[in-house]
């Protein structure tokens, strides 16, 4: 029998000395100098030396030694002392080394960056274990806390939706048919609708969880199942989500901040400063964009390019705001015209989020059905909702995937995402 693990290799430091520590993990790397030989042993939180030193080592450790591979799963009882050579301060001399189970050669090379994209995501398990992917996905678990935690602050409860439903959301996005018993139903593409129906109950209400859209991209920043985090509330408009973004967003990054030196060891450039989120007026960004000689019209969307372009003026982090109507879902209040209470949250050119003040008269939801070629008839479980006290209300959705991507400064979504789904990867 093995002993129990008692410390994260992070927690081993030099004010530890003198201690007895337990650790466990997987064999990073073996070094043999002789009379001297090392062991760095790899967990979730980082890494720590072992050293085996002839006349102070048990011999029968030696031998032990002899037969580690790469990726061995280990459990070590040991003595922490400081060091001056050691690279974090601190080594482990053993008293005992337990060997729970032997890796086979790993398919891909983890110790270096030079396996493609298609290859790390074929072998995922394996490249999972590679010390950039724990920092991103370690500081993945730490954002959602922070986002939960501002959404409890400002008084939202969170629920659960269904993601079997039997209608389109958003009225036009492709979606994901599945056999429901003696009916086709549809994979979720967003909680909007019932996101919505829940104002009229429990007022603030918020949602973490996965969304499918089957929509045929084939990007750095698309996916076909993503996590999406979702928030409506009742008697607010768009200007107050915002501000609740705004905090979020802010709250992200200063959990960022305090595990940056990990990322940072890891070769990532997270964004670590942020100010006032400024709030861009749709038609001064078609303005700014028309005088760095794009072609764009009044109506048209803006792509990646020209929201990266943006950021010369607004810096990484923006919300563009007041989008024409008709480039928004049918449930988007109108402000004046054609123009609506919307808003794209922007960071480093990435779409991270979009939101808006929603429609919440039944009249006035049917004719913008209508507008766009809906049937309202089809929507009828959902617009009855609206016969019986449905308040002024507005939301947001949010792309976790990218918001991690964005912020860590990935060049690609799937390194911020565990097991993507995409076009062409429905596997492992």
């Amino acid at each position: 029998m093995y002993p129990k693990k008692t410390h994260w290799t992070s927690e081993v430091t030099p004010e530890l000395h003198g201690s007895n520590v337990v650790v466990a993990g997987w064999v990073w790397e073996l070094r043999d100098l002789g009379k001297i030989k090392f062991i760095v042993v790899r967990d979730r939180e980082g890494f720590v030396q072992i050293t085996l030193k002839a006349g102070k080592t048990p011999d029968h450790l030696f031998k032990i030694f002899s037969e580690l591979g790469k990726e061995d799963v280990v459990v070590v009882k040991g003595i922490v002392e400081s060091s001056k050579i050691a690279k974090s301060g601190v080594e482990i001399f053993p008293e005992e080394i337990w060997v729970l189970n032997k890796a086979k050669p790993l398919p891909l090379d983890i110790w270096s960056e030079t396996p493609d994209l298609a290859t790390r995501l074929k072998w995922r398990s394996a490249d999972l274990k590679r010390p950039r992917n724990l920092a991103v996905f370690s500081t993945a678990s730490a954002i959602l806390r922070a986002i939960r935690d501002v959404m409890y602050e400002e008084g939202f409860v969170e629920v659960f939706t269904p993601k079997i439903i039997v209608t389109s959301t958003e009225g036009g996005a492709e979606l994901f048919p599945v056999m429901y018993f003696e009916r086709v139903a549809y994979l979720s593409q967003s909680p909007q609708l019932y996101k919505e129906q829940l104002t009229a109950s429990l007022e603030r209400v918020f949602e973490i969880g996965p969304a499918y859209r089957a929509e045929k991209h084939n990007t750095d920043y698309h996916l076909n199942e993503f996590i999406s985090v979702d928030a409506e509330a009742a008697f607010m408009d768009y200007n107050d989500i915002m501000d609740i973004l705004e905090k979020l967003v802010k709250r992200v990054i200063s959990t960022i901040t305090t595990v940056a030196h990990r990322l940072e060891e890891a070769g990532l450039k997270p964004l670590l400063e942020i100010s006032k989120i400024p709030r861009v007026d749709y038609d001064e960004a078609v303005e700014r964009l028309r005088q760095l000689g794009y072609s764009i019209s009044w109506g048209d969307d803006l792509n990646v390019e020209m929201q990266k372009a943006l950021t010369k003026f607004y810096g990484p982090v923006y919300f563009l705001v007041h989008f024409p109507a008709s480039l928004r879902p049918f449930y988007t209040k109108r402000k004046e015209g054609d123009k609506s209470e919307s808003y794209d949250l922007i960071i480093n050119g990435i779409e991270v989020a979009s939101g808006a003040t929603r429609v919440h008269r039944r009249d006035e939801l049917e004719e913008e059905m209508k507008r766009r070629g809906l049937d309202p008839r089809l929507f009828e479980s959902h617009l009855a909702v609206f016969d019986y006290g449905m308040p002024p209300h507005a939301g947001f959705g949010l792309g976790f995937n990218r918001l991690l991507a964005a912020l860590l400064g990935l060049d690609n979504v799937r390194h911020a995402t565990l097991y993507p789904r995409d076009r062409y990867r429905v596997e492992p």
